[in-house]
């Protein structure tokens, strides 16, 4: 499957379909819609807020888009690097009492850790690296 490189809104919107289109398949091959991540030592459950934030957050750029298809790799494999207290005036994030950054390559994975039921949910999934035409915007605006 070609992931549209370009940031026009038809490429970004066909990237938000692939992202669709592959937890959908996903899903099927994983029903129970977890994975047991070794450096959190639990299990990181997928639900609808994680497939719709990704959808929105990844698809913005190509780069975060291509790394949700390493979804089951990054599930397992992420190091926790840092925890945070879940956004109160986020409604996104009102579910969890904290938020737990783990990375593979360059890879971010955001979970949130939902108290009522003590599971971890994944919450986003973006690539760290910025993509060439953000570079191209803050050395004509001189940002670091």
């Amino acid at each position: 499957m070609e992931i549209p490189r370009g940031n026009s809104r038809e490429e970004i919107k066909a990237r938000k379909q692939i992202i669709s289109d592959f937890y959908a398949s996903w899903i099927a091959v994983h029903p129970d819609k977890k994975v047991w991540n070794v450096s959190l030592q639990a299990y990181i459950h997928v639900k609808f807020l994680s497939i719709n934030e990704t959808k929105a957050k990844a698809s913005i750029s190509y780069e975060s888009t291509n790394a949700v298809m390493k979804l089951t790799d990054i599930l397992t494999k992420a190091i926790v690097k840092n925890r945070k207290p879940a956004k109160t005036n986020d409604k996104n994030q009102k579910a969890f009492d904290q938020m737990v950054f783990l990375y593979h390559n360059e890879i971010r994975l955001l979970v949130g850790h939902q108290t009522s039921k003590d599971e971890y949910v994944q919450y986003c999934i973006t690539a760290k690296k910025k993509p060439a035409w953000d570079a191209d915007f803050r050395a004509r605006i001189k940002l670091p």
